[in-house]
């Protein structure tokens, strides 16, 4: 249990310093890398399904999404690891997919965020998939303590990716009725 902690801390540890190293090296070259965002129906804007994940716009939009990256991700992380990059992969695609098929035309879209709506509609379905009291109580917990953030599904707010939001979501969903052990039948 405690290596198990260990490693899962050194994964969010490496990914924390991933995400803020891209972007001291984004800031450093006054935006460069941007580009390599998420643009809506652009053939070039299809590589920023795996690249805007690690792309911010500015600092503060860093560390608006690292917390819940960490707390999330670490959430995901709770049965197993490979868990985290199961979801991660999927909600990447699927949300990647989602933003670029409806995304607003000359935009470009950019940040976690995707992810962190991702781990967040994985955890909150898995108890609903898995059918277990472990899954179902932690569901549960992360409804009570992130759902406020199902707001930002909307399109609420100028320059906010809700569509990255809605599609990751979907994609956590989809990852937790992929993944989740099926409950057993009672005979």
């Amino acid at each position: 249990m405690r290596d198990q902690l260990k490693t899962q801390l050194q994964i969010l540890g490496l990914c924390a310093v991933t995400l803020w190293s891209i972007q001291l090296i984004n800031w450093l070259t006054g935006d460069l890398l941007i580009q390599f965002g998420i643009q809506p129906r652009s053939l070039v804007g299809l590589r920023g399904i795996l690249f805007a994940p690690f792309l911010h716009g500015n600092f503060r939009h860093l560390i608006a999404n690292t917390a819940p990256f960490l707390v999330l991700g670490g959430l995901v992380m709770v049965r197993r690891i490979m868990d985290f990059f199961s979801v991660s992969l999927i909600v990447m695609v699927v949300g990647g997919l989602g933003t670029w098929l409806i995304g607003g035309s000359d935009t470009l879209h950019i940040g976690a965020s995707g992810l962190v709506f991702g781990y967040l509609g994985y955890l909150l379905f898995r108890g609903y998939f898995e059918r277990s009291w472990p899954a179902i109580t932690l569901s549960v917990f992360v409804a009570i303590v992130y759902g406020s953030m199902l707001f930002g599904l909307l399109p609420t707010m100028p320059h906010i990716s809700w569509e990255g939001h809605l599609f990751g979501f979907i994609g956590g969903g989809l990852a937790a009725k992929w993944l989740t052990a099926k409950p057993k039948s009672a005979a």
